[in-house]
């Protein structure tokens, strides 16, 4: 924990805690890990189905791309912290009951692997892609050889990605509204729904497509149920969780989430997606293009109201 608190700068308690809102770095390394966590997810899931053929976006496309959001993350947490010399403490250990570590160390692996695996279908993206060098080549195709044992390693470190993204909020217990389990499976069910959602925007297949709306459509259901039950505990638990939930029940962030999140991210992209499904006439790209907004803005909104909520001492 000590290592943490150097490299995050959280351990001088003369820092203003205004100052320590995060403006827009985290929520979007949120957002950014959860989505590449959903495509990861996905890629691998098929892959151990054997049906890259019938979901080449899924497998083949679409993680492509990933390497690119990790980096993208990865960066913006950087510029977060307040000692970025000192990023490499967090790495000279392993505390399992860290959510910081199981994050830094799982993004130590997955980050190259899918660098590897956006290697092995660069091909699906540039069709004339040639490597120059043969080691590289056959670094490649040793990889390729293995593709089935790295389906399995990916999917379960992209559920970890997942789920950490939330873990990390609620290990901290100092903030009311972050202090709550379901937020490690809000932001997994969160990110495999952007992540199918970005699937079906790369997608030029009307059969991909349709499947992974009804995938879609039951993790927006289970998006929705995690919601109002969190905050159906907030209301049943201490005056402090009571007041973090009523910032959302007539407070300040009620009409930006229930109307932006929850409505426009989350209720309408499921209502196209039904109709588009029923064979109606809406474009393919509308629901999905809602959904990555909705779970980007719930990450920026539920951060920023995160630091809000405190104790009362």
């Amino acid at each position: 924990m000590r290592e943490e608190l150097i490299v995050s700068g959280r351990m001088n308690p003369h820092i203003d805690p205004h100052l320590a809102i995060w403006e827009w770095q985290i929520p979007a390394y949120l957002f950014l890990g959860g989505l590449a966590a959903g495509i990861l997810f996905f890629a691998g899931f098929y892959t151990l189905r054997d049906k890259q053929d019938e979901y080449p976006t899924a497998v083949k496309l679409a993680p492509i791309f990933t390497p690119l959001l990790l980096g993208l993350g990865l960066f913006f947490l950087f510029l977060d912290l307040k000692h970025k010399l000192f990023f490499w403490r967090l790495y000279t250990t392993i505390r399992l009951e860290s959510p910081m570590s199981w994050g830094a160390w799982t993004l130590m692996f997955i980050t190259p692997l899918s660098a590897i695996w956006a290697a092995l279908h660069i091909n699906t993206l540039f069709p004339r892609w040639d490597w120059k060098f043969d080691v590289v080549k056959d670094i490649v195709s040793w990889f390729a050889s293995y593709k089935k044992h790295m389906a399995w390693i990916m999917v379960i470190l992209s559920l970890i990605l997942g789920i950490y993204t939330g873990i990390l909020l609620s290990a901290f217990n100092a903030r009311p509204l972050w202090n709550t389990s379901i937020l490690g499976p809000l932001f997994l069910t969160s990110g495999l729904s952007t992540g199918a959602a970005g699937i079906i925007l790369l997608s030029k297949s009307a059969k991909e497509r349709h499947h992974f709306a009804r995938i879609d459509l039951g993790l927006i259901a289970v998006e929705l149920f995690l919601i109002v039950h969190m905050f159906m505990g907030f209301k049943a638990s201490t005056q402090v969780q009571i007041d973090a939930a009523n910032m959302f029940l007539g407070g300040e962030f009620t009409a930006p989430f229930w109307g932006l999140v929850v409505g426009l991210g989350l209720t309408l992209p499921a209502v196209l997606e039904v109709l588009e499904l029923r064979k109606r006439k809406v474009h393919y790209a509308i629901a999905p293009a809602l959904v990555l907004f909705g779970g980007l803005l719930f990450r920026f909104i539920l951060a920023h109201a995160g630091q809000m909520s405190r104790w009362l001492y």
